[in-house]
């Protein structure tokens, strides 16, 4: 699979995160009589820092929350949302669907991800093959047009998005899990690929499929969806791309029933 030739520039900015200091560096306090906090410390400098560290966190916490809040504003109604999707134009991310929890992935060496067994990387669980199918059937039925179709290589994405039905899957590193970063150029660059993917835009009148992780999904657009949940995004180019859909497995099946 060609990358893209660059990574187009997308409105999703970073958070500022601060280091939390070591416990060696915690400082005690305590309330004194006039209701004023004490510091049990005698280093004016050390209490600077960690109040320092507080504000940081507070100012973090505030900045998740407005891109949050400012992500999901734009939503587009469930009857709107799928006329959009029938005239095709987006880009649909699919985290894959619900897995065993029980079983954990065993990434000694490149390649150990395609595996299917679950004695060594996570696999769907029966509700997730049936949601998958299920996924697909009521994006045949709502009649909407899909293009391309591009997956983690991870089995359990893979399966996910063959499962589904809708055409040819192409497996990706620029959809990696990040907790295999390394073996595909690291976190930044596999972020950056993804939203270069998020922000180019399908052919005309079709929608492409991206399957892949919920950890990808929150480094290259700050939201984690559920598992089996579809992100859907506009393509703006150089300008990035921009969330205006949000549909779980459940939601697919119900659309279909009324509108398909």
């Amino acid at each position: 699979m060609r990358n893209s030739a660059h990574a187009a520039k997308t409105a999703i900015r970073p958070l500022f995160w601060t280091r939390p200091a070591a416990p060696s560096q915690r400082i005690g306090s305590s309330i004194g009589h006039h209701g004023m906090i004490a510091s049990k410390t005698d280093d004016p400098a050390q209490f600077c820092k960690v109040l320092l560290s507080l504000i940081c966190l507070v100012l973090t916490l505030a900045v998740l929350s407005g891109t949050v809040a400012a992500q999901t504003s734009g939503l587009l109604s469930d009857e709107a949302l799928i006329e959009a999707l029938k005239r095709g134009g987006y880009n649909l991310y699919f985290r894959h669907t619900a897995t065993e929890w029980s079983q954990s992935d065993t990434i000694d060496k490149e390649g150990d991800w395609t595996s299917c067994d679950p004695d060594k990387v996570r696999q769907l669980s029966d509700k997730g093959r049936r949601d998958s199918r299920a996924m697909g059937k009521a994006i045949r039925d709502l009649r909407i047009q899909i293009g391309r179709i591009y997956s983690s290589p991870y089995c359990r994405t893979v399966e996910t998005a063959q499962l589904m039905g809708l055409g040819q899957v192409e497996t990706t590193h620029d959809l990696m899990n990040l907790r295999s970063a390394k073996y595909a150029g690291g976190r930044s660059a596999i972020t950056k690929r993804a939203r270069a993917r998020l922000a180019a835009a399908p052919s005309s009148g079709t929608n492409n499929i991206f399957v892949a992780h919920g950890n990808l999904a929150h480094a290259a657009t700050q939201i984690v969806p559920g598992e089996g949940e579809a992100l859907i995004f506009q393509p703006l180019g150089e300008d990035g791309f921009r969330i205006v859909g949000r549909l779980t497995p459940e939601k697919w099946v119900q659309l279909a029933e009324q509108l398909g």
